[in-house]
């Protein structure tokens, strides 16, 4: 399933039923999975690792050595999960040896023109639109959908299930299960259509609701309002993610509009 006119590494992994279009460049030290298209035209440099059925449209380039000026050429990767779907002219970089990878999840559409820097983390199920910027070392969590043209700085964190409106400039960090919109960049609501859409129930949503109304509509600062979210509502799974989201935020979350 390789065409002739592609190039592929004879040091390079690549599962029997890989199909590989014409004037792809695959370097060594690449392993490719099974069911996986690769289109016309893509480079799929050292250190890629390419899991099952992925479908990698042309022009896009994978594991290009970081923009880093730190980089010293050392072994590192890209990982990308099965059933991951990279449009046209995106770059994924690989990792420097401040974690050793790039990863990308499960079932991820990255579109056109996107950029993933080195030792980004992106989880399952995750939607970059087209022309999204990922600086270095960036977290996005499962579900979340990034509107085309955000930029994102380095070192923030995206919470699960987020939804940042298009056109975004992302400098702190987004807790999950939010909206995220104008600019700056500010809290909008819970993204309660998502998460019906995902299964979440009325009154989980409404549990969730209401910790955002007393962290961002009531007048307190964080701290005290994590307190009162941790002294007034009952213990879960999802008030607990929020909790520990915001306590481990190194760049501080976005702000509610209102508080400005």
């Amino acid at each position: 399933m390789i065409q002739p006119l592609a190039y592929v590494n004879p040091e390079s992994k690549i599962a029997n039923n890989v199909v590989i279009e014409p004037f792809v460049t695959i370097h060594k030290n690449v392993e490719i999975g099974e069911g996986t298209w690769i289109g016309s035209n893509v480079t799929i440099m050292e250190g890629a690792r390419i899991g099952k059925n992925c479908q990698i449209f042309p022009g896009a380039v994978i594991s290009a050595v970081p923009q880093d000026l730190k980089f010293e050429d050392e072994e590192t990767v890209v990982i990308i999960g099965n059933n991951v779907v990279v449009r046209e002219c995106v770059t994924l970089n690989r990792g420097t040896k401040a974690t050793g990878k790039t990863v990308i999840g499960d079932n991820c559409l990255i579109m056109a023109y996107a950029h993933v820097a080195h030792d980004c983390v992106i989880g399952n199920n995750a939607i970059l639109a087209n022309a999204v910027q990922l600086a270095g070392h960036v977290e996005i969590g499962d579900w979340a959908i990034l509107g085309g043209l955000s930029a994102v700085h380095q070192f923030a964190k995206i919470g699960e299930h987020v939804m940042i409106s298009g056109g975004s400039l992302v400098r702190k960090d987004v807790p999950p299960f939010t909206k995220a919109a104008r600019e700056p960049l500010s809290y909008e609501g819970v993204n309660s259509i998502g998460l019906r859409r995902r299964g979440f129930t009325p009154e989980k949503i409404a549990e969730i609701q209401e910790i955002y109304r007393t962290l961002y509509l009531r007048g307190m600062n964080n701290n005290k309002a994590l307190s009162r979210i941790e002294a007034e509502m009952p213990a879960t799974k999802e008030r607990d993610e929020i909790i520990s989201f915001i306590r481990a935020s190194d760049r501080g979350i976005m702000k509610g509009f209102l508080s400005r």
